[in-house]
């Protein structure tokens, strides 16, 4: 009976042996599939990057390559030659101050109606969540409607109701002939109310969107604990929306930072004396009135970098707090 024991004690060792090794963690084993899966997105956005690429590669390379000469209206026409300045052009700028103070008012401006225009957006998002369907529609196609209506076509509508003599505005308010465009704050509040109205609308319908998908039961929640309607937006529904929150403000940082059109039209190329003047419309007076096409391309590279730093500080902000975007 022993011998039988035996070769069962020595079969088992034979059966550990026989099971298969591990696979090595290789290019091949679950690492490299994870690699690979990190890959698969930017395969697909490859078509978009590479005509993004070349849509705005180029442009911003020349218009960086135009910056760093001098180039008028004699370079232009051929008259003499192009010479390298270096950064000439961006110490020339620099030191002029009526730049400072334009950038200034830009920025000012700019927040004025990034603030502004989210305010707008966000209430009328949270006021199509308590009406009925029918008011629902009708503000949607409205809203939509000021949002493809052109910056010309609705600067001069604009214009239009707030003129002094023929405006309706005037009328209703009792102001006589007052002229909203001759006062600096004037014009900017006029162009402030023109840009909200075109801007509020993605705004609008963006945050609408979010809120929609957020569950019902959350809503519910808040509403039973007795929460007013500000404080389920500021404790419940911000945090929630907070990644579209950050698409909007970003965009709307970007587009109210290089005004051009509203200001351009309302104001008369900048208001009088240049009271009104951004730097977009700034750029253009230096490029295409006094034809110092080079100061125009450095003034649209510092905008360019100025908006990209506050767009990665504003991203690299929400990623300390946690936030995923």
């Amino acid at each position: 009976m022993a011998a039988p024991d035996t070769v069962a004690v020595r079969k088992r060792p034979a059966l550990r042996t026989a099971t298969p090794p591990p696979r090595p963690r290789g290019p091949q084993g679950p690492r490299g599939r994870g690699r690979g899966a990190g890959l698969t997105p930017w395969f697909y956005l490859a078509p978009a990057l590479v005509v993004l690429g070349g849509l705005l590669a180029y442009p911003v390379h020349q218009l960086g390559l135009i910056s760093l000469f001098h180039y008028t209206q004699a370079q232009v026409s051929g008259g003499e030659p192009t010479t390298f300045q270096g950064l000439g052009n961006y110490s020339e700028l620099f030191a002029d101050e009526q730049f400072w103070q334009v950038l200034l008012t830009t920025v000012l401006f700019a927040a004025a109606c990034v603030v502004s225009t989210l305010a707008v957006g966000c209430a009328l998002a949270v006021l199509l969540t308590r009406v009925r369907a029918v008011p629902r529609l009708a503000l949607m196609l409205a809203a939509l409607g000021a949002w493809a209506t052109p910056a010309v076509t609705g600067s001069t509508v604009w214009l239009l109701l707030f003129d002094a003599d023929f405006g309706p505005v005037n009328r209703i308010l009792g102001l006589g002939d007052h002229s909203w465009t001759y006062g600096r704050y004037s014009a900017f509040f006029l162009v402030l109310l023109e840009v909200v109205w075109c801007s509020f609308p993605f705004v609008m319908v963006t945050v609408y969107a979010g809120i929609r998908a957020v569950p019902a039961e959350v809503l519910e929640a808040a509403s039973l604990d007795g929460a007013s309607q500000w404080r389920v937006w500021r404790s419940v529904l911000a945090p929630m929306l907070r990644p579209i929150l950050v698409v909007v403000t970003i965009q709307s940082v970007i587009w109210d930072f290089k005004v051009f059109t509203q200001i351009y039209v309302m104001t008369g190329g900048g208001g009088i004396a240049g009271q009104n003047l951004v730097l977009n419309v700034y750029a253009y007076q230096k490029a295409f009135a006094s034809s110092q096409y080079s100061l125009g391309a450095a003034i649209g590279v510092v905008m360019l970098l100025i908006l990209l730093a506050v767009t990665l500080v504003y991203l690299r902000m929400l990623r300390r707090q946690g936030e995923e975007l």
